[in-house]
């Protein structure tokens, strides 16, 4: 069974950071794109940021030059480097891979 398991969510004041994990188990990061998506109340999930199997990854354009995105092989796990929050970043971040999809974590950028 495909687990995907975000942490590391939290409030922050504008221009912080934070980084988010994303545990893999029931899949190999190393094997699969790692997706991260985003969902602020009222409004669509939307994309932020993808790696894929061989390494490259591509970024929403409203967080290029902001956020990074890396994985562990070793321990199967994704990260989101997020700096330079702005208020408008704060939303449930969710992890996906496949057809599965993490639980969210919560990220609020405070002004």
């Amino acid at each position: 069974q495909v687990q995907l398991a975000e942490s590391g969510g939290g409030l922050v004041q504008a221009g912080g950071s934070l980084r988010l994990s994303c545990a893999a188990s029931g899949i190999l990061v190393s094997l699969n794109a790692m997706t991260w998506y985003r969902q602020a109340p009222g409004t669509q999930r939307e994309f932020v940021a993808v790696i894929r199997s061989g390494g490259s990854s591509n970024f929403a354009n409203s967080v290029k030059g902001r956020f990074a995105i890396s994985k562990d092989n070793a321990k199967n796990t994704v990260y989101l480097q997020m700096n330079s929050l702005k208020v408008e970043d704060s939303a449930v971040y969710y992890c996906q891979s496949g057809q599965t999809w993490g639980q969210g974590t919560q990220v609020t950028v405070s002004s």
